[in-house]
């Protein structure tokens, strides 16, 4: 592997015109398909497995040309104080309202609130369901202008209007703070390096990986019907590793030149040592994201997939871009420890010249010598961040999850004002009689034992299709859709469902956004054990390939663990308990999203086995070299620490610029891998590790005789670059390098 890797840096280096060419072409044409592709609409979420989902499906098939994949909209409305929806001039308004939004080219129907009668009790709150051909995303502007000039009328005739439902449905912005992540970045880049040249490289090559990435997603999203989130997702993560693996080989790239060694030389064995790293950090990441297909929900599946594709596209960018602009950047990227007027520079050739151990030396002896210490702080530690993951809420948002400040949120209250809190969560109940002697019979006994359940309010007469053989029954529950009640009366339909079919051989599915969003929860609850078991396995085995070592992959997956408990621990107190809620732009707390945690999982654990990757194969590079266990760690540290401290910080920043997003997901993603990254890398990977590592000594890199030889040499160490030219440049001959 390092050999193959020194050789393809080298080739790199020196072709460099050939290799930017390609890069450059690449991103124009990804560019080109984006801005030629047609807009992408809004992703099937689709449950496969599910009885929601199977509920759907019947439906599609059973009353067909009813869109029921459809955008909706709930028009509220709201008398004044002293009056009612049913005096004249309000009914007058209403109606009025009602026959403009009939208009539209992609309506398929508006009810009539008086006589579908949608008015509250006390008669001062009424609505209208508007329904769509179009999902909400691919409803066109004019539609949603529409619907908001129609809302604008009523209010002007006095009454107060507001709008639910995903008719309104906008792509997520992610907000200025992305920008502000991106620049913090450089600015760690260049105390990190000292240089502006040797800092704009990884940021350079991040944004071309990221580019090419973002844009073939934009350019296929369409076709394959991603959703405006898997762009952010991809574009988050494709960012903070694009200049991490970046940050890496430039900085081993410096450390070859300090050594004396030429830059052609130094390129190659920067990507032969720091590529390795590269490339098994980089397979940890995209198997972590590609597993997550074992979850079997098409759109979370989507999403990993195309974030593990821009993680390849960056870690490609690092073996050969980053080499071939190296070339360009000649004597403009100064050896580690070189003369700069940047702070980053001026501290290392300061310490050099002074022979002062650096920052990671010192902490890496400290820990050495107080391994127990060390390690029963940053697991305390942690224990206590992961105490509020034990009052996980786990929910779908809606609605009512919806800042106070949108009129979503404000429909979906005015509606609870008016019908209670579970109107904004309907049952639906599909009966599927085609195997009965009785549809009409089953179709009333479905019903009569729906009414006998505790928390339903209201039960809709059945509504069978044009066939007589399925019907569609509306279950109002008296609780909130996010309730455990509300779950409850959904397993209890269900249950009372099975006693039917039993009977008259009817079978009876529940769905509705509220049914979906139970389904998913318990589906993905049920995935989390075989997703941990295949993707920690799988990355398990690839580690034990990297570092030749049992203990080592061991400890480093307990280490995981730990910092996504303690993640998950942060999220629930932020988003769901509301600590530091207003710092952090979060309006609502409620239930955490219900793919959080698997996601997490996922994308953490491959974040978490990058800075394990870089940090302790420098370690097994020195063991392997001749030094004793405890000489390694701080050898180790010596070199790496600051480079994965700048990493970790780096990667915290662009994480942490997406919580600036309107999408109250793509927020909580932000937030909690920006958190993770900061337990794993400076809690587990800084303190942890060597802790554990010094405890274990000459056994951390025990391996069984039997399974050494059965493994392959991947050479990630770089041993076998040894018998190469050592590549040390000759005084006399700087004349050229200076023209490079």
């Amino acid at each position: 592997m390092a050999t193959f890797l020194y050789k393809l840096g080298r080739l790199a280096f020196r072709r460099r015109h050939f290799v930017a060419l390609i890069w450059v072409a690449l991103l124009a044409v990804a560019g080109i398909g984006a801005a030629s592709a047609p807009s992408a609409g809004n992703s099937s979420f689709s449950i496969p497995g599910t009885e929601a989902q199977k509920a759907f499906d019947l439906l599609e098939q059973r009353f067909p040309g009813q869109s029921a994949d459809g955008a909706t909209a709930r028009v509220v409305f709201k008398a004044p104080d002293g009056e009612k929806m049913t005096d004249a001039d309000n009914k007058a308004t209403v109606l009025k309202t009602v026959d403009e939004l009939s208009d539209g080219s992609e309506v398929t129907s508006v009810a009539d609130p008086y006589e579908g009668n949608t008015v509250s009790e006390d008669g001062t709150i009424a609505y209208t369901s508007v329904t769509y051909d179009v999902s909400g995303m691919e409803l066109e502007e004019a539609g949603k202008e529409a619907l908001e000039d129609a809302a604008q009328q009523a209010r002007d005739a006095g009454l107060t209007v507001e709008i639910g439902g995903d008719a309104l449905q906008a792509v997520p912005e992610t907000g200025s703070t992305e920008i502000i992540g991106i620049a913090v970045a450089a600015v760690v880049l260049v105390i990190t390096f000292g240089s502006l040249v040797a800092a704009g490289l990884p940021l350079l090559t991040a944004l071309i990986g990221v580019g090419i990435g973002v844009s073939s997603i934009t350019a296929l999203a369409s076709a394959l019907e991603l959703g405006s989130t898997t762009s952010i997702l991809a574009m988050m993560i494709g960012l903070a590793v694009g200049i991490d693996y970046a940050l890496f080989i430039v900085s081993r790239y410096r450390a070859e030149l300090a050594e004396g060694r030429e830059r052609e030389e130094a390129a190659g064995r920067a990507v032969g040592t720091a590529g390795s790293a590269v490339v098994f950090a980089g397979l940890t990441v995209v198997i972590a994201l590609v597993g997550l297909a074992v979850v079997n929900i098409p759109m979370l599946t989507k999403m990993g997939v195309a974030a593990a594709g821009t993680v390849a596209i960056a870690v490609l960018i690092a073996l050969t871009m980053v080499p071939a602009l190296l070339g360009y950047a000649g004597r403009r990227v100064k050896p580690a420890g070189a003369k700069s007027k940047f702070l980053g520079g001026a501290r290392a050739e300061r310490d050099q010249r002074q022979d002062k151990p650096n920052m990671g030396t010192r902490w890496a002896r400290f820990v050495v010598r107080r391994p127990v210490a060390v390690l029963l702080l940053g697991i305390v530690g942690l224990g206590a961040a992961a105490v509020p993951a034990g009052s996980l809420e786990l929910g779908l948002g809606d609605d009512g999850s919806q800042p106070t400040s949108t009129t979503q949120r404000r429909a979906y209250d005015l509606l609870s004002e008016g019908f209670g809190p579970g109107f904004n969560g309907p049952l639906m109940v599909v009966v599927d009689a085609k195997g009965s002697d009785d549809a009409q019979g089953a179709f009333t006994e479905v019903s009569d034992e729906i009414k006998k359940l505790d928390g339903v309010v209201t039960v809709t007469p059945a509504a069978p299709n044009k066939a007589g053989d399925t019907a569609t029954i509306t279950v109002i529950p008296d609780s909130k859709p996010s309730s455990v009640e509300t779950e409850d009366l959904v397993h209890g339909i269900r249950d009372a469902g099975a006693d039917v079919e039993a009977d008259t051989g009817a079978q009876t599915l529940v769905t509705g956004s509220t049914a979906m969003n139970i389904d998913v929860s318990e589906k993905l609850n049920d995935a989390l054990i075989p997703y941990l078991v295949l993707v920690v396995g799988l990355a398990f085995l690839l580690l034990i390939v990297v570092f030749r070592s049992i203990l080592v992959p061991l400890k480093a997956a307990l280490g995981f663990l730990l910092s996504v408990l303690a993640a998950l621990g942060a999220v629930v107190a932020v988003f769901q308990w509301g600590w530091l809620s207003g710092l952090l732009g979060v309006e609502e707390t409620g239930p955490v999203m219900s793919m959080m945690p698997i996601f997490m999982v996922g994308v953490v654990f491959g974040l978490a086995m990058d800075y394990e990757v870089f940090l302790v194969t420098r370690m097994r590079e020195a063991y392997v070299h001749g030094e004793r266990p405890s000489e390694a760690i701080v050898t180790g540290f010596k070199h790496g620490a600051r480079v994965v401290t700048a990493a970790a910080v780096i990667m915290m920043a662009v994480f942490a610029g997406f919580i600036g997003s309107s999408e109250s997901m793509v927020k909580m993603i932000g937030f909690g891998l920006a958190i993770a990254v900061f337990f794993d890398a400076f809690v587990v990977r800084m303190a942890i590790v060597p802790a554990v590592l010094a405890l274990l000594g000459k056994r951390a890199w025990w391996l069984p005789k039997w399974l050494d030889r059965a493994l392959p040499n991947v050479d990630v160490e770089g041993e076998g670059l040894k018998t190469l030219s050592d590549g040390r440049k000759d005084p006399d001959e700087d004349k050229e390098l200076a023209r490079a």
